[in-house]
């Protein structure tokens, strides 16, 4: 009974501790570039994606991707960023067959490793029939830790 009771102890103690412990989280402020739906063509699908952006080359690749579709980037409300200081999170959800859905960042905290970013649907759609795909873009401080979407 006794080895038992030594075997939990220490298997508890093992699952209690992690090398990348929450515990010493904190909040990352962001701000929107946008947030918005794409009226998606069949002709131009665009993959539902999570993506981390770090460069210009690829800002500008990212923009001029969903920009095919419907002249996205007139909706941003900033497209100049400089990333020596900053860096985008970029997430595109499935398409849907009715309006109303979103996509939301809606948390961002790091911690000495890795940057969380917690990604929620607020909104489930089924207001019209019309065929979309909701996105939502932010912009970080620049950062080398590894981002994980949750």
């Amino acid at each position: 009974m006794k080895q038992i009771i030594t075997l939990f102890s220490f298997l508890f103690l093992l699952t209690s501790c992690s090398n990348d412990s929450n515990s010493n989280q904190s909040d990352v402020s962001f701000s929107t570039v946008v947030q918005k739906d794409l009226s998606p063509s069949d002709q131009k699908p665009i993959a539902e994606t999570k993506v981390v952006i770090t460069d210009s080359q690829a800002w500008n690749a990212f923009i001029t991707k969903i920009s095919v579709v419907n002249e996205e980037s007139k909706y941003f409300i900033d497209t100049n960023i400089d990333f020596t200081k900053f860096q985008i999170i970029a997430v595109i959800d499935q398409k849907y067959l009715n309006g109303g859905h979103t996509i939301d960042i809606t948390k961002i905290a790091e911690n000495k490793n890795k940057i969380y970013v917690k990604v929620e649907k607020l909104h489930t759609g089924n207001i019209a029939t019309v065929l979309t795909q909701p996105y939502h873009i932010v912009k970080i401080a620049k950062s080398s830790k590894k981002v994980i979407f949750l």
